[in-house]
């Protein structure tokens, strides 16, 4: 069978890619002090299991941290990147003796850029794009960005509007919607670094532009349109990776391979098999740190808050307060352990798929797509009417079991709150735990009734996990009082042992 040409383009970037990963001979690089690193990893896991983060996102979060306390903390911006790369070498984020000195120079001219940018904007948003630039200087992700050029342009081609909606957006709009969906659906690309995409491919001097070009983005992030590309690129996206895969793994043996039909659902079956496997444990880890996440956190303002003030008002009740700690990472357990996130049929339809975006075809699927329409009339207000009533009947419900079980005013309104995020946690996991599953996910009537009762208690987590960040206490007070003078011993330790070295090295 005959590659696309498509896929032709995909397979040369690919071995471009692989021609770039060959040792360019020897190189200066940054080394860090292994005591060190050992001290600072190990915070790193600790403070991991406060603030528990997608693991994807662990290293940008790194750094926008970093970035946020230097630009504090130190007015000389101009010397900040050999010490920021240290930090992050030392906290295990990249490896020792594995970035060129050279990245030095290209990491501090993003922070001047940034730096410029921050003080003249005073936005945390710029300093995340600031933070996920740095981190594709890094680590560039030059095999994801071409598997996500291939995706969004084989999809455009399948991707209809109805007719009804055709001429009420631009080209250029459902262009940049699709690029927003597949970098959501592939990677899990977070918006600061998808607005870091968008500026680099339309905008080349977005830095001048910033203030209009923010608030373009922005809307295009939030259009209820992307979220209709995202359902469709979600639903496909296993196929791209399982190929982005099997071409990561030989890009010059790749069309010999593609000519041998059993070898090629051999790496089809590897490859998902593989994924399948690195999903469960992810699924796992997921459930552990973020049950323990939401335990210690519970346990915390139990100890601080409620249990002094219930004493104080004499509605202290022992009973309620263990069931106050022990069902919100219960139900998490119960969320994330449900789920189904493979099947045979299913890999039928990825190798399908695969076979599809791979080889060259005269039939094209269409996925047609509707605009989203205005609601209007008498209709519309009875469905939202009702949908209040829901938030209203839900937590009005759970008020008056709490109530019954013993619960202070306090304790139910704090056992609420961490109900919603644990369900909003919960569901978004359940979904990333449905990341291999090719086509609409099919729902039973039960769950179908659960979600209707649970859904305004995810939205409440949502808007609460919205918040969180700003008003989150316990990682306020780590950020303010330990991490800072912490980075300092850990600096003052390395070179405490560099100086014991030296000192080592005149015996003789």
């Amino acid at each position: 069978m005959e590659l696309s040409q498509s896929t032709q383009r995909l397979l040369g970037s690919y071995q471009q890619w692989y021609r770039d990963q060959e040792p360019k001979g020897a190189a200066n690089t940054i080394t860090v002090d292994e005591v060190a690193s050992r001290v600072a990893s190990f915070y790193e896991k600790i403070r991991g299991v406060v603030d528990w983060r997608e693991e994807h996102l662990l290293r940008k979060t790194a750094i926008e941290r970093i970035l946020k306390r230097r630009f504090f903390l130190n007015t000389n911006t101009q010397e900040m990147a050999e010490p920021l790369l240290q930090e992050l070498i030392r906290g295990g984020h990249f490896p020792n003796n594995r970035i060129p000195v050279e990245k030095i120079g290209q990491v501090q001219n993003t922070i001047n850029k940034y730096h410029f940018l921050v003080e003249k904007n005073k936005d945390d948003w710029v300093l995340s794009v600031a933070a996920s630039e740095i981190e594709e200087t890094l680590s560039p992700p030059t095999r994801e960005k071409a598997l996500i050029q291939f995706m969004a342009q084989d999809l455009q081609q399948k991707i209809q509007l109805r007719e009804r909606d055709r001429g009420k957006i631009s080209e250029r709009d459902q262009q940049l919607l699709l690029s927003i969906a597949v970098q959501r659906a592939l990677f899990k690309v977070d918006d600061s670094t998808i607005a870091l995409h968008l500026f680099e491919q339309f905008y080349p001097n977005w830095e001048t532009l910033l203030p209009t070009l923010k608030t373009t983005v922005k809307n295009l992030l939030a259009s209820p349109l992307g979220e209709k590309f995202y359902r469709i690129a979600e639903q496909y996206d296993t196929s791209y990776l399982i190929l982005g895969d099997i071409l990561s793994r030989d890009p010059n043996g790749f069309s010999q391979l593609a000519q041998n039909p059993s070898e090629f659902e051999a790496a089809v079956k590897h490859f998902y098999a593989t994924r399948l496997g690195k999903l469960k444990r992810r699924m796992r880890r997921a459930a552990f740190f973020s049950t323990l996440s939401v335990f210690l956190s519970k346990v915390l303002i139990a100890l601080a808050v409620e249990v002094p003030i219930d004493r104080l008002t004499g509605e202290f009740n022992p009973a309620a307060a263990g069931l106050s700690i022990a069902i919100p990472p219960l139900f998490l357990l119960f969320l994330i352990g449900t789920v189904r996130s493979s099947s045979e049929e299913n890999f039928q339809r990825v190798l399908l798929e695969v076979s599809k975006i791979t080889f060259q075809s005269e039939r094209k699927d269409v996925y047609h797509l509707a605009l989203p329409r205005a609601p209007k009339g008498v209709l519309n207000a009875a469905v939202r009417m009702v949908y209040l009533l829901s938030f209203v009947f839900v937590f009005g419900a759970l008020t008056l079991v709490l109530r019954n079980y013993g619960f202070s005013i306090l304790s139910v309104v704090v056992f609420l709150l961490f109900l919603s995020l644990v369900a909003y946690a919960g569901t978004r996991i359940r979904h990333r735990s449905r990341e291999l599953i090719v086509g609409e996910p099919k729902q039973g009537f039960l769950l179908g009734i659960l979600d209707f009762f649970l859904l305004p208690v995810v939205q409440v987590g949502k808007w609460l996990s919205q918040q969180l960040p700003r008003y989150n206490i316990l990682i306020i007070l780590i950020n303010v009082l330990l991490e800072a003078p912490f980075q300092v011993f850990v600096e003052f330790l390395e070179q405490l042992r560099t100086f014991w070295k030296e000192k080592k090295e005149e015996i003789h």
